[in-house]
């Protein structure tokens, strides 16, 4: 089976030790967000667990911990994008996370990780000259490190408007033109641009917009085939493979004023403050009524076949 552990917050980032602990303790648990007292207990096995998925924007924090990680598959977002302390004020200084990115390439090869540049925002300051300068700045320091951008444009979700109130849509005309410049780009660095729950407006100019995190994306990381159910995205428009997510909402102290998965700043900093890195739960530990439920797992490789090649 799939763990993901970046759809509601950023784990290698903020609670790396905690993860690290869970790993060593083979188990964790996680609250339904919308009845907490529903609580799912999953092994944290090799056996059972195919593949950890992580996206992040701070990966170095898990470094010291990759060696416990090693007979786990693997596959990495990392999310670098243009942006100041204005739109994402706790995001580390983006050189350097070039390199952090470089050195996590190194770590888990090519087929491992892919970047994100998203969300794409315009404003007086963020214009379509900045981002595909920006973009290309980037996309040249990444080349050879990985085979995949992923790109969206922002999506003005209740708490983005609460959080970033002048933050505006970006029109079609705009997204089709910032899209296909940045596909040359991508190109010319060996990278294929996969847009995030955008449809296939920019199919036509070379994006493969099948989904950005399908399972053939796992079974490349791995070399194996996986025979997983099947599986809907998020949303509507989302053609990825999301599986089980062991992250809450409301914790992520990057504070990006465009999340999705935040509310105010003082939510995050409550919920923060009832982290405690030896429990089970990424925030809080068991409560008077939990309703916990073990998850059957099984592994999902296909011991028949192998990638080709590989």
């Amino acid at each position: 089976m799939i763990i993901n552990t970046g759809q509601r917050t950023d784990i290698p980032a903020f609670y790396a030790q905690w993860f690290a602990n869970r790993i060593k303790e083979g188990y964790v648990c996680v609250r339904n967000p919308y009845n907490p007292v529903q609580v799912s207990r999953y092994r944290l096995d090799p056996s059972v667990v195919d593949v950890l998925g992580f996206c992040t924007k701070n990966p170095v924090p898990m470094f010291q911990y990759m060696d416990l990680i090693k007979d786990f598959g693997q596959y990495w977002f990392v999310t670098l994008t243009p942006y100041g302390r204005d739109v994402e004020p706790n995001v580390p200084d983006k050189h350097r996370l070039i390199e952090d990115f470089k050195t996590l390439s190194g770590m888990v090869g090519i087929d491992s990780i892919g970047w994100r540049y998203d969300p794409i925002l315009l404003s007086d300051r963020y214009t379509i000259e900045y981002h595909l300068s920006a973009f290309r700045q980037i996309a040249e320091s990444l080349k050879g490190y990985t085979k995949t951008v992923v790109i969206s444009f922002i999506d003005l979700y209740p708490k983005v408007r609460k959080n970033f109130p002048n933050a505006r849509e970006v029109s079609k005309a705009d997204r089709l033109y910032i899209g296909k410049e940045i596909i040359k780009i991508a190109s010319g660095c060996g990278m294929t641009v996969k847009p995030c729950a955008e449809g296939d407006e920019l199919k036509e100019y070379g994006a493969d917009c099948s989904g950005c995190m399908k399972l053939s994306d796992y079974e490349n990381a791995i070399g194996r085939k996986l025979s997983a159910p099947k599986k809907k995205g998020a949303r509507k428009e989302c053609a990825c493979y999301l599986s089980c997510d062991i992250g809450a909402y409301n914790t992520c102290l990057h504070l990006c004023r465009y999340c999705y998965a935040n509310a105010e700043p003082s939510v995050i900093f409550e919920q923060n403050r009832l982290h405690d890195p030896k429990s089970p739960f990424l925030i809080g530990n068991y409560m008077e009524g939990d309703e916990v439920h073990d998850v059957i797992q099984k592994s999902w490789i296909d011991n028949q076949e192998r990638i080709f090649g590989l």
